[in-house]
């Protein structure tokens, strides 16, 4: 961490628990800073060159089992005042909650600024290099005609928490990304397809690889057409398989257990999923950018297995919903400046199985590539959902049919205990937020023609 800009906020800390203590309240600060770049191209030009810098103040003070929050972004003794006392006038009118508390854990904690913030040395012009060429790649392929969404983008983030009873937690990360979707056209036919690439530094990308991934998703979906109306094993691709695990997370959630509506807030200990199923949270894979040394009460993070063998281990807690379980908090807690305490997975991780490609491939299937409307379409609670679709009818892992036009319809927590089988090899999307093996789920209703 730079020393100076860590010292100012120290000091700005001391100011705001001063100030909530003098009032007889706990606190706990979050200070969260961002540095961003943004880069994207239009028919060979720069289009956008945005460049930000922010930096926000969150407190929360706890008087009387009353919580109350408020947010500053500037950080001058005046504004901190102002920011802790609407906290405290915020927490008179709440409800009482008699299991928050800011936590008695005055720990120092810091991330390793040589893993996750690596000193890039690449210059913006490289980058707006990088941007051009990326769509220019993309124009320049025979049937594409756009590339209306592309960029190159670098953040620069640092998270601190401070608490009035002496914890003292930093981190800090870089990320660098380039994305694009390209327009294929073919007469009436039509396609639009991408994706992206993340690293902690510039010279990790390749933008031509991108452009001949991007190019080949688009171009290879021109001739997608429904598949007959009938049940079928499908595998969902890294993309797709990573979202629609993430959108049932609120069975693994204790907040939402505690406030009544988490289905299997009554299962643990109890079989949930195939036996084969080993599920996990694994926030200290360095590969991954959902890397996080703590969590937003400053806990230190750990690994967590929530489904082992089929069965439902564990929830995700914070200090609240653990002393409402009585249990420990497993470092879930998350919060922003503006929001009150909640829970949140860092990287679900999925541990490979025994099926290799021969078997995991075998025989006819869908290998799903894209899905439309995957929140509004799907419901947390009963676990239903039915998403418009597109992807590949397959054999023996050759791709025989491009497909679209298509619904995949089921129910999530029951295609969990309907696993075929599940691959050998484990992938992080190319968000790098979560890395699991391609399961083969048997079965799934899926509506064509």
């Amino acid at each position: 961490m730079t020393q100076p800009v860590e010292n100012t906020l120290v000091a700005a800390s001391e100011q705001v628990f001063e100030r909530a203590n003098a009032a007889g309240a706990d606190a706990d600060l979050i200070v969260l800073e961002n540095e961003s770049l943004s880069l994207k191209a239009n028919e060979g030009e720069l289009e956008e060159h945005t460049v930000s810098n922010t930096r926000t103040f969150g407190v929360r003070v706890i008087k009387d089992n009353k919580v109350g929050i408020a947010y500053s972004e500037a950080g001058d003794q005046e504004s901190l005042v102002w920011m802790v006392d609407q906290a405290l006038q915020n927490a008179t009118f709440s409800t009482e909650e008699p299991h928050e508390k800011i936590l008695n854990d005055p720990q120092s904690l810091r991330s390793d600024d040589a893993i996750f913030c690596p000193q890039d040395d690449s210059t913006v012009e490289e980058k707006i290099d990088m941007v051009l060429a990326l769509e220019q790649g993309l124009l320049d392929k025979a049937l594409i005609k756009s590339a209306p969404y592309n960029g190159v983008a670098e953040s620069f983030g640092s998270r601190y928490i401070f608490s009035s009873a002496g914890l003292d937690a930093a981190s800090r990360s870089r990320m660098v990304y380039a994305y694009a979707y390209a327009l294929a056209e073919d007469g009436e036919k039509n396609a639009m397809k991408g994706t992206g690439q993340m690293s902690r530094l510039t010279c990790d990308l390749n933008i031509p690889e991108l452009v001949e991934t991007v190019a080949d998703l688009s171009l290879n979906m021109l001739e997608g057409r429904p598949v007959p109306s009938k049940h079928y094993d499908v595998i969902f691709d890294r993309e797709c398989q990573v979202g629609l695990f993430s959108v049932f997370t609120m069975v693994l959630s204790g907040k939402a257990a505690k406030d009544g509506i988490n289905p299997w807030r009554e299962k643990l200990g109890q079989q949930v999923a195939d036996s084969r199923l080993q599920l996990w949270d694994k926030p200290r894979l360095m590969d991954g950018f959902g890397y996080s040394l703590f969590d937003d009460e400053g806990t230190a993070t750990m690994d967590v297995p929530f489904i082992v063998d089929g069965m439902f281990q564990n929830m995700m807690h914070n200090s609240v919903t653990a002393s409402h379980f009585g249990v420990k908090t497993t470092g879930h807690a998350s919060r922003g400046v503006r929001s009150p305490l909640g829970v949140g997975h860092h990287q679900l991780f999925v541990e490979q199985g025994e099926a290799g490609q021969a078997e995991l491939l075998a025989g006819d299937y869908l290998e799903v590539t894209s899905m439309q409307g995957l929140h509004s379409g799907a419901n947390p609670i009963s676990g239903d959902f039915s998403l418009g679709a597109a992807g590949y009818l397959c054999r023996d892992g050759q791709r025989i049919q491009p497909v679209r036009g298509i619904t995949v319809a089921g129910n999530f927590y029951k295609m969990l205990n309907h696993i075929a089988c599940i691959g050998d090899e484990t992938y992080w999307n190319w968000q790098r937020s979560a890395c699991m093996p391609a399961i083969r789920f048997a079965d799934l209703a899926i509506s064509g023609e």
